[in-house]
C-alpha cells in the first residue's frame, strides 16, 4: 500500500471523485456520516487550507492505483491535530490501511511536537485494542443520543414554554456567535466560531432557516439562547438532529436548555420525523442527565483516541 500526502487544493479531479465515491460507500454502509461537517464541508469545497477549520492534510492510500482509504488531518481549536480516517467499505484488511494512516500522521504530529487525536465513529472495544498497538489511548467520548418523535404529551406539559422564530441572515450572526462562544468557551469543536464559519455552515446544502429557532427574551433584553435543527433525510429512518444548542450564559440555570430542545424537537417532529437524535460529550454529566430525562437512549459512541506512546 502507498501512501500520498495531498493539500485540498492539489487534488485532482479524479482523485475528488474517488474521494466522494469512497464516502458515499461508507455512508451506505454505516449510515453514520464518515467526517464531520467542518471536515466535510472543506473537503467537498476543494478550499481546506484556507477554511475556519482547516484541513492540515490528507493522506491518500491506494493498492494497485485504487482508493482503499484516506487520512484527513485538521487542527483543533485547542491547536492539537485531530485524525480522522475513512475506509473503504470492501476493503479485506482494514487495519492495515488504518496502520498505514495512523504511522504516518504521527510521524507529521511528532515532527511538528504537536498532540495528535484519532477519531473514530461509533468506536467499539474491537478499536480501543486494535489502536493500542500504535500508542493511542481513549481520550473523549461523544455519545449519539436518539429519542422516538413527537415527544409525549405529559413531557412537554412539565416543559417551560418557549417562543421562537427562525433565525435571520444579516441580523443575528453577530448575536448568535456572542451566545455561543460564551457558552461554549474552551469547547475543541463548538467554542470559537468566526463569522465566517458560520457563514460557510449557513451555506450547507442541509440547511433549513426555519429550522434554525432563536429566542428572544421576553423583555428585548437580547437572546435567551437557540436550537439549530438538522435533517439528515439519508438514513433509515430519516433523523431530525439537535445540531447546536446554545444557551445565554447569563440565564443559565433557568431550564432554557430543556425548552429548547423540546422545541427543537418539536419542530423536527412537525417535519414528520419519527427520531430524533443529538451529540454530546459523554463527561458533561448535567447535559447527558437531561437528555435522559426528556426520553433519549445512547446509540453509539465516537470515540478520540491520543497518541501517547514514548519511543
Amino acid at each position: 500500500m502507498d501512501v500520498q500526502e495531498v493539500r485540498t487544493d492539489e487534488l485532482t479531479s479524479a482523485q475528488r471523485d474517488d474521494l466522494t465515491a469512497l464516502m458515499a460507500r461508507r455512508f451506505a454502509v454505516d449510515e453514520h456520516p464518515a467526517l464531520p461537517d467542518p471536515q466535510r464541508l472543506a473537503l467537498s469545497s476543494g478550499d481546506g487550507i484556507g477554511a475556519p477549520h482547516p484541513i492540515f492534510r490528507l493522506l491518500l492510500v491506494t493498492e494497485a492505483a485504487t482508493l482503499r482509504g484516506c487520512g484527513v488531518l485538521s487542527t483543533a481549536g485547542d491547536g492539537s491535530l485531530a485524525l480522522h480516517i475513512v475506509i473503504d467499505p470492501d476493503q479485506a484488511d482494514p487495519s492495515a490501511v488504518r496502520h498505514v494512516i495512523t504511522k504516518r500522521a504521527v510521524a507529521i504530529a511528532l515532527d511538528l511536537v504537536t498532540p495528535l487525536r484519532l477519531w473514530i465513529m461509533q468506536a467499539t472495544a474491537d478499536d480501543d485494542n486494535a489502536v493500542a498497538a500504535d500508542g493511542f489511548t481513549p481520550d473523549r467520548e461523544l455519545i449519539q443520543m436518539r429519542v422516538p418523535l413527537p415527544l409525549p404529551a405529559e413531557l412537554l406539559a412539565q416543559t417551560r414554554p418557549v417562543t421562537t422564530r427562525p433565525f435571520i441572515p444579516g441580523q443575528d450572526e453577530q448575536a448568535w456567535l456572542d451566545i455561543n462562544n460564551r457558552a461554549f468557551a474552551g469547547h475543541p469543536e463548538q467554542g470559537g466560531w468566526t463569522e465566517a464559519e458560520l457563514r460557510e455552515r449557513l451555506a450547507a446544502d442541509w440547511v433549513v432557516l426555519d429550522g434554525f429557532l432563536m429566542a428572544d427574551a421576553p423583555d428585548g433584553s437580547g437572546l435567551v439562547g437557540s436550537c439549530w435543527t438538522k435533517i439528515h433525510r439519508l438514513t433509515h429512518p430519516p433523523m431530525g438532529e439537535i445540531y447546536v444548542i446554545s444557551v445565554n450564559p447569563d440565564r443559565q440555570g433557568q431550564k432554557w436548555g430543556k425548552s429548547l430542545t423540546v422545541a427543537g424537537l418539536n419542530w423536527l417532529a412537525q417535519q414528520g420525523l419519527t427520531v430524533g437524535m443529538l451529540y454530546t460529550d459523554a463527561d458533561n454529566t448535567a447535559a447527558v442527565a437531561m437528555y435522559h430525562a426528556l426520553g433519549f437512549a445512547d446509540h453509539h459512541i465516537d470515540r478520540a483516541y491520543l497518541y501517547a506512546k514514548v519511543d
